[in-house]
């Protein structure tokens, strides 16, 4: 099998399928299926997989049609897609590489392990109790404690800002979606970035807390105070908060009757986080069906052939 689209995300059995149509310009699976032989629910899989990356497009009439979509803009669109996120990864690596340094250069004195998941719960509490203007964090999972951040509220309502980039795995963990929401509605900023693989908490710029592992039966964390290592921790925050994507927004807002409404920005946001569709009608409490029919009359109304060209008119516009 060809594999010349694997560098941008397209297998060899979706490739295959992709050339067939190209032969063709449009197809049923049934036909492709004969052709290649295989079975016509994978072919039906392929096909849905390439037309979310813009690759083929699928006709209307009583029978399933697909038609290929000129591969020149469309691949092009995915080699843009994935250049982008090339660059993401290397401006966080120049960041990591300055972690390491601040490191190496010995700077212990400045930074304090703990151990254990009661030793972190405290440290946290303790870092927002501290916290004089704003607390920003960098949150995803595994969870030690299964209830809500039991002080941001008290510390917002005090005048402390807090500014948070979720990983999508987190809006996928029970209860975690409706907390963000309830902490958004009294003013956290919330964001969020697939690829997150760390957690951070900051206060101001004077203390950070830092789990040194994922793994929760072998609790490890760093307490960093002033010094390179936390300039460069903060530093690594904001390079995350920049190339993150808001998850939900603040305050009454006059749309347009073209806008859309919450669930429908909500809907843009966890997509474009990088979600599956079972996982967002999972989290919006909605069938598979609903969700993207509700997906498709976005894609309308943005004049969007994709998921990728949807997030990047939607981010134009200014719904997330």
């Amino acid at each position: 099998m060809s594999q010349e689209l694997a560098p941008v995300g397209i297998d060899a059995f979706d490739e295959q399928v992709y050339r067939a149509l190209l032969s063709r310009q449009a197809a049923t699976p049934a036909e492709l299926a004969g052709e290649l032989g295989t079975s016509s629910e994978r072919v039906v899989r392929a096909l849905d997989r390439m037309h979310d990356r813009g690759l083929v497009g699928r006709m209307s009439g009583t029978r399933r049609r697909y038609a290929a979509i000129d591969p020149q803009p469309a691949v092009e669109a995915l080699i843009q897609a994935r250049t982008a996120e090339l660059g993401r990864v290397r401006s966080a690596a120049a960041e990591l590489a300055r972690l390491f340094e601040a490191a190496r250069r010995g700077e212990g004195e400045e930074v304090e392990i703990i151990a254990g998941r009661e030793a972190l719960g405290r440290w946290f509490v303790r870092l927002q109790q501290e916290a004089k203007t704003e607390v920003r964090t960098l949150d995803r999972p595994p969870y030690a404690l299964t209830t809500a951040n039991p002080v941001e509220e008290t510390a917002m309502r005090g005048g402390v800002t807090y500014r948070a980039v979720y990983a999508p795995e987190a809006l996928e963990w029970p209860g975690v979606l409706d907390d963000i929401r309830h902490l958004v509605d009294r003013g956290e900023q919330a964001r969020v970035l697939p690829g997150l693989r760390i957690k951070l908490a900051i206060a101001d710029e004077s203390l950070a807390l830092m789990p040194l592992s994922l793994d929760l039966t072998d609790v490890r964390a760093a307490v960093i105070r002033p010094s390179s290592l936390l300039d460069a921790l903060m530093d690594y925050w904001q390079l995350c908060w920049n190339q993150a994507t808001p998850l939900l927004a603040t305050g009454e807002t006059d749309h347009a009757s073209a806008d859309p409404d919450e669930d429908d920005r909500l809907l843009l946001a966890l997509l474009v986080s990088g979600l599956k569709d079972e996982a967002i009608a999972r989290q919006l409490g909605w069938s598979v069906r609903t969700m993207r029919r509700r997906m498709s009359r976005l894609h309308e109304q943005l004049g969007a052939a994709n998921r990728f060209q949807a997030g990047v008119m939607a981010t134009r516009r200014g719904w997330i």
